[in-house]
């Protein structure tokens, strides 16, 4: 028997259903708003209340989409509901990196290993290599200069690099030239990712505070 959003919340009334050893598939029910939100910090709420238990929200996160339009939904094979996400569904807490050593990649005399992997755990504990389909993005306040980082978890859901992980993202850094300009980023699987696209001379401010609930 397949369940629903508010069973597993608890929000379900007693199941009635078709007579015992008979199964029915039943169109999905399309139910609006499920009433869950999704915080900037990354925590998920129901009916106002914090969602604790991680392995529920674990199990919320897996069918979670993202319409063209913007909008975020919970899909099971019974039900579907929009949630409300403040920024974005995933904040992504802890960074390791390393060489990824292919063909040719590690050789001697090379300037920089052609393969430098660059792996993010999310607070869900997924982890997610920076590549060509994962996509590591930085939005730069024109004015302020303020950074706000994410990488791509699965398509169209998105983590937001919390601040201490985005440090060490500009200590990894270097300048290369692009399009005839000189920016700052990060290589990962042969992929280079740009973080600010002025760094000889505005460096210094992707590494003052910024509005990041995660200190």
């Amino acid at each position: 028997m397949a369940l629903g959003i508010h069973d597993v919340t608890g929000g379900a009334t007693a199941p009635g259903g078709p007579a015992a050893g008979v199964l029915a598939r039943q169109p999905r029910t399309i139910c609006g708003d499920f009433h869950m939100r999704i915080a900037r910090d990354g925590s998920w709420h129901y009916q106002g209340s914090p969602i604790g238990r991680k392995e529920l929200v674990c199990l919320f996160a897996s069918v979670l989409k993202r319409e063209a339009d913007g909008s975020y939904w919970l899909e099971t094979p019974v039900e579907r509901g929009r949630v409300e996400v403040e920024d974005v569904p995933f904040v992504a807490v802890e960074l390791t990196w390393g060489h990824c050593c292919g063909e040719g990649a590690c050789e001697a005399g090379r300037r920089r290993p052609a393969r430098q992997c660059l792996t993010f755990r999310t607070n869900l504990d997924e982890m997610v290599v920076a590549d060509e389909n994962h996509p590591i993005r930085v939005e730069i306040d024109p004015e302020t200069r303020e950074p706000r980082p994410y990488v791509t978890v699965r398509p169209g859901l998105e983590a937001r690099i919390s601040r201490p992980v985005f440090y060490e993202l500009v200590a990894l850094a270097q300048p290369e030239t692009m399009d005839g300009r000189e920016v700052l980023g990060v290589w990962s699987e042969g992929v280079f990712f740009v973080i600010d696209d002025s760094p000889a001379e505005e460096d210094e401010a992707l590494l003052e505070p910024h509005d990041d609930e995660l200190a």
